[in-house]
């Protein structure tokens, strides 16, 4: 079984109009959203052996607050280009380049394609916006990531900040 953990990047700051979209950071509330969330996974049970994510500021910090506190290697993240403000079926390109070694596996990237990607993923559960910090969470019945597209899949859980 293969678990993939698609997580947007936490609540990014507008303060500074002249700051190029790519170079946002997050803003306070991000900064405390991003370790909260993470430790909502630990609490699960639901840790990745592998981060990927998009390199845009906001995208990195999230992901480097989180493996905080799964005490993951922030230099063991690595970054792909590609999630960067990328359509649902980049996801794919991306997860079909994952060594199988891993099992759990978290890709933090944008909207829309984030929203988008989640959606295709199953037909058991409708979103209509992964929110900042958001962990939208599915498993493929399949030893390889190469066919994780192919795998029969089953949603586990949908979660973020601020849900009761």
């Amino acid at each position: 079984m293969k678990t993939l953990l698609l997580i947007r990047h936490a609540k990014s700051s507008w303060n500074d109009p002249n700051t190029d979209d790519f170079d946002r950071p997050l803003n306070k509330r991000g900064k405390e959203n991003a370790p909260e969330m993470a430790q909502r996974l630990l609490d699960k049970g639901v840790v990745p052996e592998l981060i990927i994510a998009s390199p845009a500021k906001r995208t990195r910090t999230t992901a480097k607050l989180m493996a905080d506190v799964w005490r993951y290697p922030k230099q063991a993240i690595l970054l792909e280009d590609e999630l960067y403000l990328c359509y649902a079926s980049t996801f794919l390109k991306v997860i079909t380049r994952i060594d199988d070694d891993f099992n759990v596996v978290a890709i933090f990237a944008h909207n829309p394609g984030i929203t988008d990607f989640a959606n295709y993923l199953t037909e058991e559960i409708r979103i209509d916006n992964v929110p900042t910090a958001g962990v939208f969470a599915i498993q493929a019945n399949t030893d390889s990531w190469q066919e994780f597209d192919r795998a029969k899949k089953s949603f586990l859980f949908f979660d973020y900040p601020r849900k009761d």
